[in-house]
Parts: structure tokens; sequence; C-alpha cells
């Protein structure tokens, strides 16, 4: 499996036999590179622009945006588990999908734009998480503090911030990927291109992966 960062929320998801998911695509507003796609499956958290704009998508691809469980190929399997957007039940956001991606012998948990920590039933839903993507910078989602809950609560393998502020959206009124690195005590890791897992070399990897954007 190997594992890009576009920015954003956004990953492509590679497989051994080319099989390829996007997650959450955004659009120009974001501020991130706009460029098209191909894939086999887009993988969507939410109804807002910056989380689904499949314009930019191309391929006989399928849209997974709504509950429950896909099969998308092979073993390829999705469960897209119901969450919220805020700490106020989705009052406030409205409701997110938590993907739950199980193919290769791993178990891929991106949390879209998850607002609030997670509840037992989600937790018990999830089970043992191996590669985990979580939004981190707050006033949108979770900040550095809840998300170091999400993490010590579902005790993933590796670790994937994402959603935080960077130049591209310096005047966005999130945080930085800093202060959850500092909470996860890995100030110094090193940004990476990208990762390449295999259930194989899983125990190799780093617990805390920062991914450089496109």
């Amino acid at each position: 499996m190997l594992i890009t960062y576009h920015g954003h929320a956004e990953f492509m998801i590679e497989l051994a036999d080319g099989f390829k998911i996007i997650t959450d695509p955004y659009d120009a507003h974001v501020g991130y590179e706009m460029q098209e796609y191909a894939c086999d499956a887009a993988v969507i958290s939410h109804g807002h622009g910056d989380h689904n704009f499949i314009d930019k998508l191309t391929g006989a691809y399928a849209r997974v945006d709504q509950a429950g469980a896909w099969h998308l190929a092979g073993d390829v399997r999705v469960d897209m588990i119901p969450s919220v957007h805020d700490e106020a039940g989705g009052q406030k956001r409205g409701k997110n999908l938590i993907m739950k991606l199980q193919t290769e012998g791993l178990t891929l948990v991106h949390l879209g734009d998850q607002g609030d920590v997670l509840t037992a039933q989600q937790i018990r839903q999830l089970g043992k998480v191996d590669i985990l993507m979580i939004p981190v910078g707050g006033y949108y989602t979770v900040d550095a503090q809840g998300a170091k809950q999400i993490v010590d609560a579902l005790r993933p393998r590796v670790v994937i911030p994402m959603h935080y502020k960077t130049n591209v959206n310096a005047d966005w009124p999130i945080a930085d990927e800093t202060p959850f690195l500092q909470l996860m005590g890995a100030e110094n890791v090193q940004p990476m291109p990208l990762i390449r897992i295999t259930r194989g070399d899983l125990s190799q990897q780093p617990q805390l992966a920062v991914l450089q954007f496109r």
C-alpha cells in the first residue's frame, strides 16, 4: 500500500495491484494545487465542498459517501461509520463519516472532519487499527488534544496527521501540526514525501508519519 498526501484531508491510497482510492477530494478554495486524478474509488466523509469535489476525478470510479459496508474489489472492503462534524452532535456543522478500509491484511481509518472524540460504540466498530489518518488542526475538527485522545483510544500502529494549517491556508482559523506532534512526543519528526506500508513491515514503520503535501 502506497499513501501520498495531497493536502487538507485528501490522500491517494494505491494498492499493490494498482487499485487507487482517493479520500475527501478538495476544491479550489482550499488553496492546495488542483489536479485531475484517475481513481477506482472516491471515499467522501461529508458533503462540504472542501471534501467532496469529484469534478477533478476521472475514470469509472465508485463513489462511497453513504453509511454502510462497501465491497469495492477483491479483498477491498470499506465500512462507512456515522459520526459528527462538531462537539454538539452535528448541530453546528452536520454529520461526518469515518472510513474503515480493510485490504492487504491492513486496516486503515480516515476520520474525515471528525469534530468530537469517539464514542464507545465507534471505538468498538473500528476495532484494531493499523493506520490512522486524523485531523489535528481544531476549529472545524478535533484539536490536538482531542486527536490525542482518539489516538490513545484506538492505539493505531501508524498515525498520519491531516487537516492542519500550512503555508497554503495560513489565514484559516486552525492550528498547524506542532501542538499535536508535541503531545505525541514527536516534535522532531521529519516529513516524508510518501509512505509505503505492507502487513509484513508494519512493525518497522514509524509510529507517527508526517507526509509532505503535493
